[in-house]
């Protein structure tokens, strides 16, 4: 996906011929005489993530996604219909099906639609949607926190981390005769660091987590090295965790004053007996 998804209009009909005939023919047929308001939901979806441990990539996804939701609605009860397949066919038994729930009525003409009261607005401008940032750049970024997390202290001895990517193209069609759309990237890092030192005792590790993102080209992550920012706080958090003393322990005296005492006690002995109970 590139340039063409600027407007959600011209991506739906250049990938699914989704007129504006069908638009109206599809709501016509969600309406009825009792109906009081439909609407068309579409949305596309490409989801990538490529994720690096012990210094190798050990996972490397991309999935996509789609469908259409028809909503109807006649006074308080609504009837809603979905298809994960964007064709005529299944639009036009969504439509009715959607009808059918919320009242069983005959059909109504075609709704004419028109475009949004507002000019058109790519909220977030990006150049290179996120799925169509090169793999291999994703991996060197990968590489990179690993081994700046490593440097950090040598008590890490583990380091995990994720790139996730998406962008989700959404259009909305409605029986008062609006179309509106919208196209969302989004990029996420997260990072996951553990420590472990035997001087401490065998079998002593701990983690530290930390991570970010934001509806902005893959560029982000490198300006100011926020990427290393990433990679040395999970480390530091890590290593925090495995320097911490243990929390005190054991048999305490507990004062029960006025007021809510009832909730100290179910936070001291409540879910303890309410996993007893699941378990």
């Amino acid at each position: 996906m590139g340039d063409e998804i600027t407007r959600p209009e011209k991506f739906f009909l250049e990938k699914f011929g989704l007129t504006e005939e069908i638009l109206e023919r599809t709501l016509g047929a969600a309406l009825g005489k009792r109906i009081d308001y439909a609407d068309l939901y579409f949305e596309y979806r490409v989801n990538e993530e490529i994720g690096l441990e012990e210094g190798i990539v050990k996972k490397a996804a991309r999935n996509i996604s789609q469908g259409v939701g028809v909503r109807a609605t006649a006074e308080e009860k609504t009837g809603f219909a979905y298809s994960d397949e964007i064709t005529v066919e299944n639009l036009h038994l969504a439509a009715q099906q959607a009808r059918y729930i919320a009242a069983d009525s005959g059909r109504s003409d075609a709704v004419a639609v028109r475009e949004s009261r507002v000019a058109p607005r790519n909220l977030y401008p990006v150049q290179v949607p996120p799925t169509d940032v090169p793999i291999q750049a994703k991996i060197d970024l990968l590489q990179r926190i690993d081994q700046i997390a490593r440097a950090y202290d040598p008590r890490v001895t583990k380091v995990m981390a994720t790139v996730a990517s998406e962008q989700k193209v959404v259009l909305v069609a409605t029986s008062e005769g609006w179309v509106v759309g919208d196209v969302r990237p989004l990029h996420r890092l997260q990072v996951t660091c553990i420590a472990e030192d035997p001087r401490r005792g065998p079998g002593i590790r701990q983690m530290g987590t930390f991570g970010g993102g934001g509806r902005a080209e893959f560029a982000f992550f490198l300006e100011g090295e926020r990427f290393a920012h990433v990679a040395r706080e999970a480390a530091r958090q890590a290593i925090v965790n495995l320097d911490a003393d243990s929390a005190p322990a054991g048999y305490m005296d507990v004062v029960l004053g006025p007021g809510w005492p009832g909730i100290l006690l179910h936070e001291a002995v409540g879910h303890g007996l309410e996993g007893d109970f699941n378990r």
